[in-house]
Protein backbone atom coordinates (compact mmCIF):
# COMPACT_ATOMS: atom_id res chain seq x y z
CA UNK A 1 0.00 0.00 0.00
CA UNK A 2 1.57 3.31 -1.04
CA UNK A 3 1.81 6.51 0.92
CA UNK A 4 -0.61 8.29 -1.43
CA UNK A 5 -3.18 5.53 -0.88
CA UNK A 6 -2.72 5.69 2.88
CA UNK A 7 -2.99 9.48 2.98
CA UNK A 8 -6.30 9.34 1.09
CA UNK A 9 -7.75 6.76 3.52
CA UNK A 10 -10.89 8.12 5.26
CA UNK A 11 -9.88 9.41 8.68
CA UNK A 12 -6.17 9.76 7.84
CA UNK A 13 -4.41 13.08 8.46
CA UNK A 14 -4.10 13.64 4.69
CA UNK A 15 -7.80 12.99 4.14
CA UNK A 16 -8.85 15.31 6.98
CA UNK A 17 -6.52 18.06 5.72
CA UNK A 18 -8.21 17.72 2.34
CA UNK A 19 -11.75 17.64 3.80
CA UNK A 20 -11.61 19.47 7.16
CA UNK A 21 -15.42 19.70 7.31
CA UNK A 22 -15.61 15.89 7.58
CA UNK A 23 -13.56 15.75 10.78
CA UNK A 24 -15.44 14.34 13.76
CA UNK A 25 -15.28 15.79 17.27
CA UNK A 26 -15.93 13.95 20.54
CA UNK A 27 -19.41 15.36 21.20
CA UNK A 28 -20.52 15.76 17.56
CA UNK A 29 -22.41 12.46 17.25
CA UNK A 30 -24.77 11.30 20.06
CA UNK A 31 -25.08 7.87 18.38
CA UNK A 32 -21.40 6.97 18.72
CA UNK A 33 -21.35 8.35 22.28
CA UNK A 34 -24.37 6.20 23.19
CA UNK A 35 -22.79 3.12 21.65
CA UNK A 36 -19.57 3.83 23.55
CA UNK A 37 -21.43 4.32 26.84
CA UNK A 38 -23.36 1.04 26.56
CA UNK A 39 -20.27 -0.92 25.52
CA UNK A 40 -18.44 0.78 28.39
CA UNK A 41 -20.77 -0.83 30.94
CA UNK A 42 -18.46 -3.82 30.42
CA UNK A 43 -15.70 -1.56 31.74
CA UNK A 44 -17.93 -0.55 34.65
CA UNK A 45 -18.40 -4.23 35.62
CA UNK A 46 -14.63 -4.63 35.45
CA UNK A 47 -14.09 -1.60 37.70
CA UNK A 48 -16.89 -2.40 40.14
CA UNK A 49 -15.58 -5.90 40.67
CA UNK A 50 -11.99 -4.78 41.33
CA UNK A 51 -13.18 -2.04 43.68
CA UNK A 52 -15.96 -3.76 45.62
CA UNK A 53 -13.93 -6.69 46.90
CA UNK A 54 -11.55 -4.42 48.82
CA UNK A 55 -14.37 -3.18 51.07
CA UNK A 56 -16.35 -6.42 51.12
CA UNK A 57 -13.26 -8.31 52.30
CA UNK A 58 -13.29 -6.32 55.57
CA UNK A 59 -16.76 -7.76 56.35
CA UNK A 60 -16.22 -11.22 54.85
CA UNK A 61 -13.42 -11.59 57.43
CA UNK A 62 -15.96 -10.77 60.17
CA UNK A 63 -18.38 -13.48 58.94
CA UNK A 64 -15.91 -16.28 58.20
CA UNK A 65 -13.27 -16.97 60.87
CA UNK A 66 -11.25 -19.10 58.43
CA UNK A 67 -10.89 -16.10 56.09
CA UNK A 68 -9.92 -13.81 58.97
CA UNK A 69 -7.10 -16.16 60.02
CA UNK A 70 -5.73 -16.89 56.55
CA UNK A 71 -3.95 -14.44 54.26
CA UNK A 72 -4.05 -17.17 51.59
CA UNK A 73 -7.86 -17.36 51.68
CA UNK A 74 -8.14 -13.56 51.56
CA UNK A 75 -5.83 -13.41 48.53
CA UNK A 76 -7.72 -16.28 46.87
CA UNK A 77 -11.08 -14.54 47.28
CA UNK A 78 -9.60 -11.45 45.61
CA UNK A 79 -7.61 -13.25 42.94
CA UNK A 80 -10.07 -15.99 41.92
CA UNK A 81 -11.96 -13.37 39.91
CA UNK A 82 -8.69 -12.66 38.10
CA UNK A 83 -8.17 -16.37 37.44
CA UNK A 84 -11.66 -16.37 35.87
CA UNK A 85 -10.74 -13.27 33.87
CA UNK A 86 -7.68 -15.07 32.45
CA UNK A 87 -9.95 -17.85 31.17
CA UNK A 88 -12.50 -15.30 29.90
CA UNK A 89 -9.88 -13.16 28.13
CA UNK A 90 -8.17 -16.19 26.57
CA UNK A 91 -11.48 -17.41 25.14
CA UNK A 92 -12.84 -13.92 24.53
CA UNK A 93 -10.52 -13.18 21.58
CA UNK A 94 -11.70 -16.30 19.74
CA UNK A 95 -15.33 -15.60 20.70
CA UNK A 96 -15.05 -12.06 19.29
CA UNK A 97 -13.77 -13.29 15.95
CA UNK A 98 -16.20 -16.21 15.65
CA UNK A 99 -19.47 -14.72 16.94
CA UNK A 100 -18.90 -10.97 16.84
CA UNK A 101 -18.44 -8.24 19.42
CA UNK A 102 -22.15 -7.97 20.26
CA UNK A 103 -22.75 -11.66 21.06
CA UNK A 104 -19.50 -11.81 23.04
CA UNK A 105 -20.78 -8.92 25.19
CA UNK A 106 -24.16 -10.64 25.77
CA UNK A 107 -22.43 -13.90 26.77
CA UNK A 108 -20.14 -11.97 29.16
CA UNK A 109 -23.21 -10.37 30.81
CA UNK A 110 -24.94 -13.73 31.38
CA UNK A 111 -21.82 -15.25 32.98
CA UNK A 112 -21.35 -12.16 35.17
CA UNK A 113 -24.97 -12.18 36.39
CA UNK A 114 -24.69 -15.87 37.38
CA UNK A 115 -21.52 -15.12 39.33
CA UNK A 116 -22.97 -12.08 41.12
CA UNK A 117 -26.03 -14.01 42.31
CA UNK A 118 -23.77 -16.90 43.37
CA UNK A 119 -21.56 -14.58 45.46
CA UNK A 120 -24.53 -12.93 47.18
CA UNK A 121 -25.99 -16.32 48.19
CA UNK A 122 -22.68 -18.06 49.09
CA UNK A 123 -23.01 -20.00 52.42
CA UNK A 124 -19.25 -20.50 52.78
CA UNK A 125 -15.96 -19.07 51.45
CA UNK A 126 -15.57 -21.80 48.82
CA UNK A 127 -18.86 -21.09 47.00
CA UNK A 128 -18.00 -17.40 47.27
CA UNK A 129 -14.72 -18.20 45.49
CA UNK A 130 -16.67 -20.05 42.75
CA UNK A 131 -18.92 -17.00 42.27
CA UNK A 132 -15.82 -14.82 42.04
CA UNK A 133 -14.46 -17.10 39.30
CA UNK A 134 -17.66 -16.76 37.22
CA UNK A 135 -17.74 -12.98 37.64
CA UNK A 136 -14.11 -12.92 36.57
CA UNK A 137 -14.88 -14.90 33.41
CA UNK A 138 -17.51 -12.33 32.44
CA UNK A 139 -15.10 -9.47 33.15
CA UNK A 140 -12.37 -11.20 31.11
CA UNK A 141 -14.54 -11.51 28.01
CA UNK A 142 -15.70 -7.90 28.43
CA UNK A 143 -12.11 -6.64 28.81
CA UNK A 144 -11.30 -7.96 25.33
CA UNK A 145 -14.59 -7.01 23.72
CA UNK A 146 -15.44 -3.48 24.87
CA UNK A 147 -12.27 -1.66 23.64
CA UNK A 148 -12.31 -3.46 20.27
CA UNK A 149 -16.04 -2.83 19.75
CA UNK A 150 -15.61 0.88 20.51
CA UNK A 151 -12.42 1.23 18.42
CA UNK A 152 -13.96 -0.41 15.35
CA UNK A 153 -16.97 1.90 15.41
CA UNK A 154 -14.90 5.04 16.10
CA UNK A 155 -13.63 7.64 13.63
CA UNK A 156 -9.82 7.47 13.82
CA UNK A 157 -9.43 11.12 14.85
CA UNK A 158 -11.35 10.54 18.13
CA UNK A 159 -10.69 6.81 18.59
CA UNK A 160 -8.32 7.36 21.53
CA UNK A 161 -10.83 9.49 23.43
CA UNK A 162 -13.69 7.05 22.82
CA UNK A 163 -11.72 3.95 23.83
CA UNK A 164 -10.49 5.86 26.90
CA UNK A 165 -14.15 6.39 27.80
CA UNK A 166 -14.24 2.64 28.45
CA UNK A 167 -11.42 3.18 30.96
CA UNK A 168 -13.45 6.03 32.51
CA UNK A 169 -16.26 3.50 32.96
CA UNK A 170 -13.78 1.20 34.73
CA UNK A 171 -12.85 3.99 37.15
CA UNK A 172 -16.53 4.98 37.51
CA UNK A 173 -17.26 1.36 38.44
CA UNK A 174 -14.53 1.48 41.08
CA UNK A 175 -15.89 4.77 42.43
CA UNK A 176 -19.43 3.35 42.48
CA UNK A 177 -18.19 0.27 44.35
CA UNK A 178 -16.83 2.41 47.18
CA UNK A 179 -20.12 4.35 47.43
CA UNK A 180 -22.01 1.03 47.55
CA UNK A 181 -19.55 -0.28 50.15
CA UNK A 182 -20.18 2.78 52.35
CA UNK A 183 -23.95 2.57 51.80
CA UNK A 184 -24.15 -1.03 53.00
CA UNK A 185 -21.77 -0.80 55.99
CA UNK A 186 -24.65 -0.83 58.50
CA UNK A 187 -27.05 -3.10 56.59
CA UNK A 188 -27.45 -6.77 57.64
CA UNK A 189 -25.67 -9.05 55.17
CA UNK A 190 -23.26 -6.21 54.36
CA UNK A 191 -20.87 -7.92 51.96
CA UNK A 192 -23.62 -9.96 50.25
CA UNK A 193 -25.33 -6.74 49.12
CA UNK A 194 -21.99 -5.25 48.07
CA UNK A 195 -21.24 -8.22 45.80
CA UNK A 196 -24.78 -9.06 44.63
CA UNK A 197 -25.76 -5.56 43.44
CA UNK A 198 -23.17 -5.84 40.65
CA UNK A 199 -25.71 -7.94 38.72
CA UNK A 200 -27.76 -4.76 38.08
CA UNK A 201 -25.43 -3.02 35.55
CA UNK A 202 -24.85 -6.38 33.80
CA UNK A 203 -28.62 -6.79 33.35
CA UNK A 204 -28.88 -3.19 32.07
CA UNK A 205 -26.08 -3.74 29.54
CA UNK A 206 -27.61 -7.03 28.35
CA UNK A 207 -30.96 -5.34 27.64
CA UNK A 208 -29.44 -2.28 25.92
CA UNK A 209 -27.02 -4.36 23.81
CA UNK A 210 -30.00 -6.19 22.27
CA UNK A 211 -30.83 -2.91 20.52
CA UNK A 212 -27.27 -1.99 19.46
CA UNK A 213 -25.60 -3.06 16.21
CA UNK A 214 -22.62 -5.32 15.60
CA UNK A 215 -19.22 -3.74 14.88
CA UNK A 216 -19.29 -2.44 11.27
CA UNK A 217 -15.78 -3.79 10.56
CA UNK A 218 -16.74 -7.27 11.77
CA UNK A 219 -19.89 -7.13 9.59
CA UNK A 220 -17.78 -6.24 6.54
CA UNK A 221 -15.43 -9.16 7.24
CA UNK A 222 -18.47 -11.49 7.44
CA UNK A 223 -19.74 -10.10 4.11
CA UNK A 224 -22.80 -8.47 5.71
CA UNK A 225 -22.29 -5.19 3.88
CA UNK A 226 -25.87 -3.85 4.06
CA UNK A 227 -25.94 -4.12 7.85
CA UNK A 228 -22.51 -2.49 8.08
CA UNK A 229 -23.54 0.43 5.86
CA UNK A 230 -26.62 0.99 8.03
CA UNK A 231 -24.40 1.22 11.15
CA UNK A 232 -21.91 3.56 9.45
CA UNK A 233 -24.73 5.82 8.20
CA UNK A 234 -25.49 6.61 11.86
CA UNK A 235 -21.87 7.63 12.48
CA UNK A 236 -20.79 9.63 9.39
CA UNK A 237 -22.39 12.25 7.16
CA UNK A 238 -23.14 11.22 3.58
CA UNK A 239 -19.93 12.55 1.95
CA UNK A 240 -17.61 10.69 4.31
CA UNK A 241 -19.92 7.66 4.47
CA UNK A 242 -19.37 6.96 0.76
CA UNK A 243 -15.60 7.08 1.21
CA UNK A 244 -15.67 4.89 4.33
CA UNK A 245 -17.87 2.26 2.65
CA UNK A 246 -15.72 2.16 -0.51
CA UNK A 247 -12.55 1.80 1.54
CA UNK A 248 -13.92 -0.85 3.91
CA UNK A 249 -15.38 -2.86 1.01
CA UNK A 250 -11.97 -3.06 -0.68
CA UNK A 251 -10.19 -3.74 2.59
CA UNK A 252 -12.62 -6.42 3.79
CA UNK A 253 -12.26 -8.36 0.53
CA UNK A 254 -8.50 -8.53 1.11
CA UNK A 255 -8.87 -9.36 4.81
CA UNK A 256 -11.39 -12.16 4.18
CA UNK A 257 -8.81 -13.87 1.97
CA UNK A 258 -6.11 -13.43 4.63
CA UNK A 259 -8.41 -14.42 7.51
CA UNK A 260 -9.22 -17.80 5.96
CA UNK A 261 -5.66 -18.91 6.61
CA UNK A 262 -5.10 -17.28 10.05
CA UNK A 263 -4.33 -19.68 12.90
CA UNK A 264 -3.19 -19.11 16.48
CA UNK A 265 0.41 -20.03 15.65
CA UNK A 266 0.51 -17.48 12.82
CA UNK A 267 0.82 -14.69 15.40
CA UNK A 268 4.36 -15.90 16.16
CA UNK A 269 5.32 -16.49 12.51
CA UNK A 270 4.76 -12.88 11.44
CA UNK A 271 7.56 -10.53 12.50
CA UNK A 272 5.39 -7.41 12.50
CA UNK A 273 2.58 -9.08 14.48
CA UNK A 274 5.09 -10.33 17.06
CA UNK A 275 6.39 -6.78 17.46
CA UNK A 276 2.85 -5.41 17.87
CA UNK A 277 2.01 -8.12 20.43
CA UNK A 278 5.24 -7.38 22.35
CA UNK A 279 4.21 -3.73 22.69
CA UNK A 280 0.55 -4.49 23.49
CA UNK A 281 1.25 -7.25 26.00
CA UNK A 282 4.21 -5.34 27.49
CA UNK A 283 2.03 -2.30 28.19
CA UNK A 284 -0.62 -4.48 29.84
CA UNK A 285 1.98 -6.26 32.00
CA UNK A 286 3.60 -3.00 33.12
CA UNK A 287 0.18 -1.50 33.87
CA UNK A 288 -0.27 -4.24 36.48
CA UNK A 289 3.31 -4.54 37.77
CA UNK A 290 3.51 -0.83 38.54
CA UNK A 291 0.87 -1.60 41.19
CA UNK A 292 -2.45 -0.11 40.09
CA UNK A 293 -4.68 -2.96 41.20
CA UNK A 294 -2.67 -3.38 44.38
CA UNK A 295 -3.71 0.18 45.18
CA UNK A 296 -7.35 -0.38 44.13
CA UNK A 297 -7.86 -3.84 45.71
CA UNK A 298 -6.09 -3.13 48.95
CA UNK A 299 -6.47 0.62 49.41
CA UNK A 300 -8.73 0.21 52.50
CA UNK A 301 -6.20 -2.26 53.94
CA UNK A 302 -3.31 0.10 53.11
CA UNK A 303 -5.20 2.93 54.82
CA UNK A 304 -5.63 0.71 57.90
CA UNK A 305 -1.92 -0.22 57.78
CA UNK A 306 -1.22 3.53 57.72
CA UNK A 307 -2.82 3.75 61.15
CA UNK A 308 -6.53 4.42 60.43
CA UNK A 309 -8.28 1.50 62.12
CA UNK A 310 -11.97 2.23 61.50
CA UNK A 311 -13.49 0.22 58.61
CA UNK A 312 -15.76 3.12 57.68
CA UNK A 313 -12.91 5.69 57.67
CA UNK A 314 -10.79 3.33 55.56
CA UNK A 315 -13.64 3.04 53.04
CA UNK A 316 -14.22 6.81 53.03
CA UNK A 317 -10.55 7.55 52.30
CA UNK A 318 -10.61 4.87 49.60
CA UNK A 319 -13.59 6.68 48.06
CA UNK A 320 -11.35 9.76 47.71
CA UNK A 321 -8.75 7.59 45.94
CA UNK A 322 -11.41 6.20 43.57
CA UNK A 323 -12.74 9.72 42.91
CA UNK A 324 -9.23 10.87 41.94
CA UNK A 325 -9.01 7.89 39.59
CA UNK A 326 -12.20 8.94 37.78
CA UNK A 327 -11.17 12.62 37.54
CA UNK A 328 -7.71 11.67 36.24
CA UNK A 329 -9.23 9.42 33.58
CA UNK A 330 -11.42 12.28 32.32
CA UNK A 331 -8.22 14.32 31.90
CA UNK A 332 -6.70 11.34 30.05
CA UNK A 333 -9.65 11.25 27.61
CA UNK A 334 -8.77 14.79 26.54
CA UNK A 335 -4.99 14.35 26.50
CA UNK A 336 -4.80 11.01 24.67
CA UNK A 337 -5.82 12.53 21.32
CA UNK A 338 -3.95 15.79 21.97
CA UNK A 339 -0.66 15.00 23.76
CA UNK A 340 -0.60 11.49 22.28
CA UNK A 341 -0.33 7.99 23.75
CA UNK A 342 3.45 7.83 24.22
CA UNK A 343 4.00 11.22 25.89
CA UNK A 344 1.02 10.60 28.18
CA UNK A 345 2.39 7.20 29.27
CA UNK A 346 5.91 8.59 29.90
CA UNK A 347 4.62 11.54 31.98
CA UNK A 348 2.35 9.18 33.90
CA UNK A 349 5.15 6.74 34.74
CA UNK A 350 7.41 9.55 35.95
CA UNK A 351 4.75 10.60 38.46
CA UNK A 352 4.01 6.99 39.42
CA UNK A 353 7.67 6.48 40.31
CA UNK A 354 7.70 9.57 42.56
CA UNK A 355 4.41 8.54 44.24
CA UNK A 356 5.65 5.01 44.96
CA UNK A 357 8.80 6.46 46.55
CA UNK A 358 6.57 8.64 48.80
CA UNK A 359 4.51 5.55 49.77
CA UNK A 360 7.66 3.58 50.45
CA UNK A 361 9.20 6.31 52.64
CA UNK A 362 5.95 6.74 54.61
CA UNK A 363 5.76 3.05 55.50
CA UNK A 364 9.49 2.59 56.12
CA UNK A 365 9.32 5.43 58.69
CA UNK A 366 5.91 4.69 60.14
CA UNK A 367 5.53 4.61 63.91
CA UNK A 368 2.42 4.23 66.03
CA UNK A 369 3.09 7.53 67.83
CA UNK A 370 3.49 9.61 64.66
CA UNK A 371 0.40 10.21 62.55
CA UNK A 372 2.39 12.22 59.98
CA UNK A 373 3.55 9.12 58.11
CA UNK A 374 0.01 7.73 58.11
CA UNK A 375 -1.21 10.84 56.32
CA UNK A 376 1.87 10.75 54.06
CA UNK A 377 0.83 7.22 52.98
CA UNK A 378 -2.66 8.50 52.10
CA UNK A 379 -1.09 11.43 50.19
CA UNK A 380 1.10 8.92 48.32
CA UNK A 381 -1.98 6.90 47.34
CA UNK A 382 -3.79 9.99 46.06
CA UNK A 383 -0.72 11.20 44.11
CA UNK A 384 -0.24 7.72 42.66
CA UNK A 385 -3.79 7.69 41.28
CA UNK A 386 -3.49 11.31 40.08
CA UNK A 387 -0.47 10.39 37.95
CA UNK A 388 -1.49 6.86 36.93
CA UNK A 389 -5.10 7.46 35.88
CA UNK A 390 -4.63 9.94 32.97
CA UNK A 391 -1.80 7.92 31.38
CA UNK A 392 -1.08 4.30 32.25
CA UNK A 393 -4.79 3.81 32.94
CA UNK A 394 -6.14 4.40 29.40
CA UNK A 395 -3.00 4.09 27.25
CA UNK A 396 -2.51 0.28 27.32
CA UNK A 397 -6.18 -0.42 26.48
CA UNK A 398 -6.28 2.25 23.75
CA UNK A 399 -3.03 1.11 22.13
CA UNK A 400 -4.15 -2.54 22.21
CA UNK A 401 -7.41 -1.67 20.46
CA UNK A 402 -5.60 -0.08 17.49
CA UNK A 403 -2.21 -1.75 16.88
CA UNK A 404 -3.32 -5.10 15.39
CA UNK A 405 -4.53 -5.73 11.81
CA UNK A 406 -8.23 -6.62 11.55
CA UNK A 407 -7.63 -10.35 11.04
CA UNK A 408 -5.46 -10.53 14.19
CA UNK A 409 -7.41 -8.06 16.35
CA UNK A 410 -9.51 -10.57 18.24
CA UNK A 411 -6.81 -13.16 18.85
CA UNK A 412 -4.03 -10.67 19.71
CA UNK A 413 -6.39 -8.56 21.82
CA UNK A 414 -7.33 -11.72 23.73
CA UNK A 415 -3.70 -12.73 24.22
CA UNK A 416 -2.74 -9.26 25.42
CA UNK A 417 -5.71 -9.09 27.82
CA UNK A 418 -4.70 -12.54 29.12
CA UNK A 419 -1.22 -11.16 29.88
CA UNK A 420 -2.94 -8.29 31.74
CA UNK A 421 -4.96 -10.68 33.89
CA UNK A 422 -2.07 -13.09 34.53
CA UNK A 423 0.04 -10.12 35.67
CA UNK A 424 -2.89 -8.90 37.76
CA UNK A 425 -3.19 -12.36 39.36
CA UNK A 426 0.51 -12.49 40.23
CA UNK A 427 0.39 -9.05 41.87
CA UNK A 428 -2.86 -9.54 43.82
CA UNK A 429 -2.00 -13.08 44.92
CA UNK A 430 1.43 -12.09 46.23
CA UNK A 431 1.11 -8.51 47.52
CA UNK A 432 0.02 -9.19 51.12
CA UNK A 433 2.43 -12.11 51.48
CA UNK A 434 5.41 -10.08 50.14
CA UNK A 435 4.42 -7.10 52.31
CA UNK A 436 4.31 -9.43 55.34
CA UNK A 437 7.73 -10.90 54.49
CA UNK A 438 9.74 -7.75 53.66
CA UNK A 439 7.46 -4.92 54.80
CA UNK A 440 5.02 -2.79 52.81
CA UNK A 441 7.57 0.03 52.43
CA UNK A 442 10.06 -2.26 50.70
CA UNK A 443 7.25 -3.71 48.56
CA UNK A 444 6.40 -0.24 47.22
CA UNK A 445 10.11 0.30 46.53
CA UNK A 446 10.09 -2.80 44.28
CA UNK A 447 7.06 -1.38 42.41
CA UNK A 448 8.97 1.93 42.00
CA UNK A 449 11.88 0.07 40.39
CA UNK A 450 9.45 -1.68 38.01
CA UNK A 451 8.00 1.72 37.01
CA UNK A 452 11.51 2.76 35.87
CA UNK A 453 11.67 -0.35 33.63
CA UNK A 454 8.20 0.52 32.32
CA UNK A 455 9.37 4.05 31.45
CA UNK A 456 12.31 2.65 29.45
CA UNK A 457 10.01 0.14 27.69
CA UNK A 458 7.60 2.88 26.55
CA UNK A 459 10.48 5.15 25.52
CA UNK A 460 12.18 2.48 23.39
CA UNK A 461 9.37 0.31 22.00
CA UNK A 462 5.97 2.04 21.97
CA UNK A 463 5.17 4.00 18.77
CA UNK A 464 2.93 7.06 18.70
CA UNK A 465 -0.46 6.09 17.19
CA UNK A 466 -2.37 9.34 17.85
CA UNK A 467 -4.74 10.13 14.97
CA UNK A 468 -3.53 7.26 12.74
CA UNK A 469 -5.88 4.98 10.83
CA UNK A 470 -5.57 1.23 11.36
CA UNK A 471 -3.70 1.00 8.04
CA UNK A 472 -1.21 3.70 9.01
CA UNK A 473 -0.48 1.79 12.23
CA UNK A 474 0.14 -1.39 10.20
CA UNK A 475 2.80 0.48 8.21
CA UNK A 476 4.67 1.31 11.43
CA UNK A 477 5.08 -2.39 12.24
CA UNK A 478 6.16 -3.21 8.69
CA UNK A 479 8.82 -0.50 8.86
CA UNK A 480 10.05 -1.78 12.24
CA UNK A 481 10.01 -5.40 11.12
CA UNK A 482 11.61 -5.06 7.69
CA UNK A 483 13.09 -1.53 7.48
CA UNK A 484 13.88 0.07 4.10
CA UNK A 485 10.31 1.26 3.73
CA UNK A 486 10.43 4.90 2.74
CA UNK A 487 6.65 5.34 2.92
CA UNK A 488 6.40 4.16 6.50
CA UNK A 489 9.46 6.12 7.60
CA UNK A 490 7.89 9.28 6.18
CA UNK A 491 4.63 8.46 7.89
CA UNK A 492 6.38 7.98 11.21
CA UNK A 493 8.20 11.30 10.85
CA UNK A 494 4.99 13.17 10.01
CA UNK A 495 2.98 11.77 12.93
CA UNK A 496 5.54 11.76 15.75
CA UNK A 497 5.23 14.75 18.08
Amino acid sequence: MTMSTIQSTPGSSGYLDLFPDRKMSFFKNPYILGLTAVAGIGGMLFGYDTGVISGALLYIKDDFEGVRQSNLLQETIVSMAIAGAIVGAAGGGWMNDAYGRKKATLIADVIFIMGAIGMAAAPDPYLLILGRFLVGMGVGVASVTSPVYIAEASPSEIRGSLVSTNVLMITAGQFLSYIVNLAFTRVPGTWRWMLGVSAVPAIVQFLLMLFLPESPRWLFIKNRKNEAVHVLSNIYDFARLEDEVDFLTTQSDQERQRRNSIKFGDVFKSKEIKLALLVGAGLQAFQQFTGINTVMYYSPTIVQMAGFNSNELALLLSLVVAGMNAVGTILGIYLIDHAGRKMLALSSLGGVFASLVVLSVSFLNQSSSNELYGWLAVLGLVLYIAFFSPGMGPVPWTVNSEIYPEEYRGICGGMSATVCWVSNLIVSQSFLSIAEAIGIGSTFLILAAISVLAFLFVLLYVPETKGLTFDEVELIWKERAWGNNTDSRNLLAENQP
